[in-house]
């Protein structure tokens, strides 16, 4: 099976690397200053107590030579329009696309270019950054790939690509109805985004201080609320689980919206937060929080600019 990535930052580069890792035939599509970066250093797995590093077979634009089986979209939000044009080669009648992208816009901007037959639902969780050195920086060992149809259960396309992603690294599952996983995703990520970018630290020193965990219940509320109405409710293990993560004590945990900003780098706070806030004033609820928090982040992109 032939697997393109789509990307090779942290966590594109992450799968991709476990992929390549396990002998599966994976080429990365990258930008000139990625594709550099990669020649000269190598794609790199550090943290944990890790020092792995292979020689990724890579290309750029342009230099596609037809399609590939499965087509693995990990760019982010800003990123998206661009890779959909440069990608179009790689997709033939039988490609499969999987985006590792966060919200949901992205479903109808791939949808409309590649067509919705085509996509399968997916959500990865991992806590992985970028090093100086354009290494991945491993921060926690969570790393989980959960695919499937967007509706209904487990096709037979989804269980011959789980047989093949199925590699040491990460934990892959087959899961029903991905629109839903995607959904309770987004929750969670929109959530961790409003909490450290408005009180701008980890979730640990959040929850240290009073009225801290307060703060992310009510943040996380929000959010459930508006994924409930959209038709996605929330299981309670998820919310319990999702609690669990954002409540710690001593977490030094941050949501990777928080990571750019700080780094002053660009960010998908439209993307994640921004559609989040307008889905739920077309419903009509009031996400106040959430409001705050894309607007605290549009003023600090407007002065960044």
């Amino acid at each position: 099976m032939r697997i393109l990535v789509v990307g090779a930052g942290a966590t594109g580069g992450y799968f991709g690397a476990r992929l390549a890792q396990a002998g599966r035939d994976v080429t990365f599509l990258v930008r000139e200053g990625r594709a550099a970066v990669l020649r000269e250093r190598g794609l790199r797995i550090s943290g944990l107590g890790q020092d792995q590093r292979i020689e990724p077979q890579i290309v750029t634009a342009g230099q596609l030579g037809g399609p590939f089986d499965v087509v693995v979209v990990t760019v982010k939000a800003g990123g998206l329009a661009g890779a959909i044009a440069d990608l179009a080669p790689a997709v033939g009648p039988d490609t499969v696309v999987i985006p590792f992208l966060n919200g949901m816009a992205h479903l109808d901007a791939l949808a409309a270019a590649f067509g919705e037959e085509r996509l399968l639902g997916s959500v990865v969780k991992v806590v992985t950054t970028l090093d100086d050195g354009g290494g991945i920086l491993q921060l926690g060992p969570l790393a989980e790939w959960d695919l499937g149809e967007l509706r209904g259960g487990p096709s037979d396309r989804v269980r011959r690509i789980l047989a093949e992603i199925d590699v040491p690294g990460y934990t892959a599952r087959a899961v029903p109805d991905a629109l839903a996983s995607m959904w309770h995703k987004w929750v969670f990520i929109a959530t961790a985004g409003v909490v450290t970018c408005l009180m701008r630290g980890p979730v640990g020193a959040i929850v240290s201080v009073p009225g801290g965990a307060e703060f992310v219940y009510a943040a996380l509320a929000e959010a459930v609320a508006v994924s409930t109405e959209a038709g996605f409710p929330v299981p309670d293990p998820v919310i319990a689980e999702a609690l669990g993560f954002l409540t710690q004590p001593g977490s030094t945990f941050t949501s990777s919206l928080y990571r750019d900003v700080t780094a002053g780098l660009p960010n998908e706070a439209e993307h994640i937060l921004g559609d989040f806030a307008r889905r739920a004033a077309e419903m009509g609820l009031e996400v106040p929080l959430t409001d705050l928090a894309l607007m605290q982040l549009r003023v600090h992109e407007a002065g960044r600019i």
